[in-house]
C-alpha cells in the first residue's frame, strides 16, 4: 500500500555548517511525525526529533509559522515537506 504524503510546508533556508532547515510551515507538524523533503535533488525522510521557533523548543507548529529543524543532510531552498497523511 502507498501511503499517501500531505504538503506540511515548504524550506526557506539552510544554515550548511549546523544542519539546519528553516521551514515555512503550512499544516501542523509535530515532534515524531515522519516527514520527506523532496525537491529537484533532494530526496530526504527523516523523524522530527525537536524542532524551534525563535530559539525556543515547541513540540508543534502550526500553518504560518516558521521553524528551525536540524535536518539529516543538505536540503535546498524551495524544497518541500511532507507527512504522511
Amino acid at each position: 500500500m502507498i501511503e499517501e504524503l500531505r504538503e506540511v510546508g515548504r524550506v526557506s533556508h539552510f544554515f550548511t555548517k549546523i544542519n539546519v532547515a528553516i521551514i515555512e510551515v503550512t499544516d501542523t507538524i509535530s515532534v515524531g511525525d515522519r516527514i520527506f523533503i523532496k525537491g529537484p535533488t533532494t530526496d530526504l525522510e527523516q523523524t522530527v526529533d525537536s524542532m524551534e521557533i525563535e530559539h525556543v523548543k515547541v513540540q508543534q507548529a502550526e500553518a504560518g509559522q516558521s521553524i528551525g529543524m536540524k535536518v539529516n543532510t543538505r536540503v535546498r531552498e524551495k524544497d518541500l515537506v511532507y507527512k504522511t497523511a
